[in-house]
């Protein structure tokens, strides 16, 4: 079997540093991971561009479904012009239909003003009612990659769709499977679907120490988590023993 190859989603500098010391080979950086992610502040973009690893930035202006308007269209523009500025190879993009399929024109037109940037499709695919429309209409739009949990709260939960996805899509498109993905369970996903790419945070809870006034005023999250180093050198090792 080919060398799996391991992208990790993450939102801060620590998270950055570990993921490349851990061995990623590709990042998708983000903020708000814990509200499924937004596009990146411009200083992580910064970090990112320089990191010497390759980087896609999710382009999302807001929390809630992915059905957008002008004003989400314009400030997501904006945001692929700063991915564009900080060196980063690519984005990360979705919107839908209020019926939830994807939004082809949306698309078309932030496909458009992406033009020389590597073009992923998000987990807006996850809520297109019929997945197989969905990957054709992805694939005619450019994309290079789908990230998917197999229309599922968790990858292995969307497995058995998964596999038929990786089937269809042949050499045409990536079907990059994410959302529930650990150390423990992933050589068996892959070896159960055909993925050749994994998606994951590989978060671990952060030290109980950012506490005191901070925490009392609401300015720190309790259980908050971040991208650690070993987390994902364990999950390299596991791709990586895969036969």
């Amino acid at each position: 079997m080919s060398r799996v190859r391991l992208e990790i989603c993450l939102d801060t500098p620590a998270g950055l540093a570990a993921a490349v010391a851990g061995g990623a080979d590709r990042i998708e950086l983000c903020s708000a991971l814990d509200s499924e992610g937004l596009t990146p502040a411009p200083g992580l973009m910064a970090q990112a561009g320089a990191c010497g690893c390759e980087t896609f930035a999710l382009i999302r202006s807001r929390a809630g479904d992915f059905v957008f308007g002008d004003l989400d269209l314009d400030a997501m523009r904006r945001d692929i012009d700063a991915a564009r500025g900080a060196g980063l190879a690519g984005v990360v993009l979705g919107a839908s239909r209020a019926d939830g399929r994807l939004d082809e024109q949306m698309l078309a037109r932030l496909i458009a003003h992406a033009s020389g940037l590597g073009l992923a499709l998000h987990r807006a695919f996850d809520v297109t009612p019929d997945k197989v429309e969905a990957l054709e209409t992805a694939i005619g739009l450019g994309f290079q990659r789908i990230l998917t949990s197999g229309g599922r709260s968790g990858a292995p939960e969307g497995a058995e769709l998964i596999a038929e996805l990786v089937q269809r899509a042949g050499e045409r498109i990536v079907i990059m499977p994410g959302a529930g993905l650990e150390p423990g369970n992933v050589a068996d996903f892959v070896r159960r679907t055909g993925a050749k790419e994994v998606h994951a945070a590989c978060r671990a809870p952060l030290p109980t120490v950012r506490g005191g006034l901070a925490a009392e005023l609401g300015f720190v999250t309790p259980g908050l988590q971040d991208t650690r180093q070993a987390v994902v050198e364990a999950m390299r090792w596991a791709l990586d023993g895969l036969d």
